[in-house]
């Protein structure tokens, strides 16, 4: 499975913790999932862990850019998507298209009227964990 996951995730994961943290860690540990990024999307998630207002400790700026680093799988994105509710989201857009991911996670409202990209389902971290754990339930 494939994932790409939006800034504002990352930065409540490395904020708070909580559920946003444990899903990006579950996905990290599982051998059949990938976290995609682009290059776009890579600077992004550097820019916005350096902002000074999220007041991360440097030690957990590191451990986040050490996940993101070891952790992520980059593409080349070719495809270029007008997408005129904010075009600084269209690079997640963009990103999911060209890996063919099977799950976009974000909080953006922006993307409440799209639910879908193609194979890519957009998705809230929270309908995200409850999918997987009843998936995982059913598995067993």
């Amino acid at each position: 499975m494939k994932v790409v996951i939006d800034t504002n995730i990352l930065v409540s994961a490395a904020i708070a913790g909580r559920k946003p943290e444990s899903v990006i860690i579950w996905i990290i540990a599982q051998s059949d999932y990938q976290w995609i990024v682009s290059a776009d999307i890579l600077a992004e998630y550097q820019e916005v862990l350096a902002r000074k207002k999220l007041k991360l400790t440097d030690d957990k700026r590191n451990k986040w850019l050490g996940l993101i680093q070891n952790s992520t799988q980059l593409i080349e994105v070719l495809t270029k998507i007008d997408f005129p509710r904010d075009y600084k989201d269209a690079k997640f857009l963009e990103c999911a298209i060209a890996s063919d991911a099977d799950f976009f996670i974000t909080g953006d409202r922006d993307f409440t009227e799209v639910k879908s990209l193609g194979n890519t389902l957009i998705i809230s971290v929270s309908l995200f964990a409850e999918l997987i754990l009843s998936l995982m339930c059913t598995r067993k």
